[in-house]
């Protein structure tokens, strides 16, 4: 089992919660912050060598996705109980908290997704563009297709939740595989 690498990029070094998970397979480098409960999971990058990257705390990065920044410009910032789903890039931009980002999306330098709402899988969402609060976006590029409803909303902090329940299973069954075949 090939366990996640862990690597510091000139004087920066990757400050994860001791809660965090990240699983086999992924690389997390240089200026990354990673909060309480959040979760990388497997084969995922997190690459924060020229600029800051900061993920809040019950967020998961879900497996093949590519968080980057932007040298001496675009920082990346995601919130609290965020979903980035499968083989999604997220490229310098800003993730509010209770944001659903579908899988195979690519969030461009400069955006911005605003607090509950959603970029439906596969969307892209262009260089400083804002998505408002409570939307679904979807298209290449986004657009703005509707207003969320309230339980629509709240089913985005509930995936999280979910995914603070599997990642801290996760762990456990890594440490039992390893204490079985160290």
């Amino acid at each position: 089992m090939r366990s996640p690498l862990i690597l510091p990029y000139g004087t920066a070094r990757p400050q994860l919660h001791p809660t965090a998970v990240v699983l086999p397979g992924s690389v997390i480098a240089g200026d990354v912050a990673i909060g309480e409960f959040s979760s990388v999971w497997f084969n995922c990058v997190v690459r924060g060598d020229v600029h800051s990257i900061c993920i809040g705390a019950r967020t998961n990065i879900q497996d093949l996705s590519m968080l980057h920044v932007t040298n001496g410009k675009f920082a990346l910032s995601i919130g609290d109980e965020v979903t980035i789903g499968h083989r999604a890039i997220v490229h310098g931009c800003t993730v509010e908290s209770q944001v659903l980002v579908g899988m195979g999306a690519v969030l461009l330098d400069g955006c911005v997704v605003s607090s509950r709402s959603i970029v439906a899988a596969g969307s892209v969402v262009r260089e400083g563009q804002q998505i408002p609060s409570g939307v679904l976006a979807a298209g290449v590029p986004a657009r703005i297709v509707r207003e969320l409803t309230p339980e629509e909303q709240d089913s985005i902090a509930a995936i999280a939740a979910q995914y603070v329940g599997y990642a801290q299973n996760y762990a456990e069954l890594i440490r039992k595989s390893i204490a079985e075949h160290p």
